[in-house]
């Protein structure tokens, strides 16, 4: 069986819905709000060709008052999903409303959003009952990143399109209250899989590397593969003014997840992200459905990796910053874009607090599988790290919500979901106030 079908990526077969879930220690009552999760679910019975391409099923449990009052999975019922629509036309463009919305699940303006990097999002109802795509109005006619990042200052959300046929990027920008107001193109080589970028307060930084579209790879579902004549490099463009991009050339890499960028004192822009190199990229690429792999005993491995901008030498400077193996980086969004002390990740089987500051890491192992850990700050909170970090850990004996304290990783409560839940990709936090 493929590997991505199998063990904790494993499809479930049903939606569910359950009340009143067990906690073992005490939920901070503060938390009310709603943690929800997307990842790729095939329905059962139905051929996959890679993990990334199964439909969207959100998994939800809401918290309020030290309670868990439910947990339910709902699939995304787009287009492909009700009536099996193609997603990608004879001349290489993508339905955009058939492509399952498989990757995040965030709020903007009051609505939940299920997103995929190839695709429109997914307007969800607050009890993940799926409502339609949407295109803003029309004004949206390219895919839209499943990276989206929200300036804390003025509220926009900023994001991106990319595709296999020109335009190959496309910059956007929806303002707080919900209105698409800037979209232009931005001029690279090719088409790419940029599955991730960063902002900073004055720029948006971009990751042009090396995994590029090859139409005979079509039948495989996701047709990228690693060309290392395309180069690999990071540009710099002004949020403001013209979009021009300032590019640097980097080592050649993959970056699926940046943890996040800012400027210094000195005009240079910092970024983190987890880095792959050429043979790891290969090996993860071809477990889950991706081209096969040539290179010999490959790890798949990745690490957090610095990469400093400097423009007024034009040069890029590049530093790894663990031996750990991680995923997922994430940060208090608060501080996207901004300077930060801290960064949270996941192993195969725990969670990874980075004090940016020190060098420093500190791990906390758990039994299963564990997901993306979301952080939640506390209120009136004193520190960048005073509160929490939501995740998902799925083993043998089931499936738990995780709620860590970010200070020290230790375990503050636990719910018991009613279900195995499979490995996906990422998830929000989703206050209460920020929904309809």
């Amino acid at each position: 069986m493929e590997s991505w079908l199998d063990g904790h990526r494993a499809p479930v077969p049903d939606e569910t819905t359950a009340r009143d879930l067990p906690v073992k220690g005490v939920l901070p009552a503060e938390l009310d709000g709603r943690y929800l999760r997307n990842g790729p679910n095939p329905k059962p019975g139905e051929p996959s060709r890679h993990w990334f391409t199964g439909h969207g099923m959100v998994h939800g449990i809401r918290l309020r008052d030290g309670r868990a009052e439910w947990y339910r999975n709902r699939w995304v019922r787009t287009t492909r999903f009700t009536n099996g629509a193609p997603y990608l036309r004879d001349d290489l463009s993508l339905d955009l409303a058939a492509v399952p919305a498989n990757t995040h699940v965030i709020a903007h303006d009051g609505t939940v959003y299920a997103l995929v990097e190839n695709g429109l999002p997914y307007e969800l109802t607050p009890d993940l009952d799926t409502v339609g795509p949407c295109d803003f109005a029309g004004r949206l006619t390219t895919a839209m990143t499943a990276h989206p990042k929200r300036d804390p200052r003025t509220g926009d959300l900023l994001f991106f399109g990319y595709g296999a046929v020109p335009p190959y990027l496309t910059h956007h920008r929806l303002s707080a209250d919900g209105r698409l107001v800037e979209s232009r193109e931005i001029e690279v080589p090719g088409p790419t899989m940029m599955h991730d970028f960063a902002i900073t307060e004055r720029y948006v930084v971009w990751l042009d590397l090396p995994m590029v579209f090859d139409l005979e790879l079509l039948d495989r579902g996701m047709p990228y593969r690693w060309d290392g004549a395309y180069g690999a490099r990071i540009g710099v463009m002004p949020r403001e003014g013209e979009p021009r991009v300032r590019w640097f050339d980097v080592d050649p890499c993959y970056v699926f997840h940046v943890g996040n960028a800012f400027e210094d004192d000195r005009g240079r822009v910092t970024l983190t992200g987890v880095r792959y190199d050429e043979a790891d990229i290969a090996s993860l690429w071809s477990e889950i459905g991706g081209a096969p792999s040539s290179v010999s005993s490959p790890s798949g491995d990745s690490y957090l990796h610095r990469w400093t901008l400097d423009p007024a030498t034009g040069r890029a400077h590049e530093e790894k910053l663990d031996d750990l193996s991680v995923e997922f980086p994430t940060l208090d969004d608060d501080r996207v874009g901004r300077a930060h002390r801290y960064l949270y990740s996941v192993t195969r089987s725990g969670v990874v607090k980075h004090d940016l500051e020190s060098g420093s890491s500190a791990s906390r192992r758990l039994d299963g599988h564990v997901g993306e850990a979301v952080f939640v700050p506390a209120e009136g909170r004193r520190d960048e790290d005073d509160g929490w970090l939501l995740t998902v850990e799925s083993g043998a004996s089931g499936s738990s919500l995780l709620v860590l304290a970010a200070a020290d990783l230790s375990e503050t409560a636990r719910v018991l979901l009613p279900r195995r839940v499979p490995a996906g990709f990422h998830g929000s936090w989703i206050p209460a106030a920020a929904v309809r």
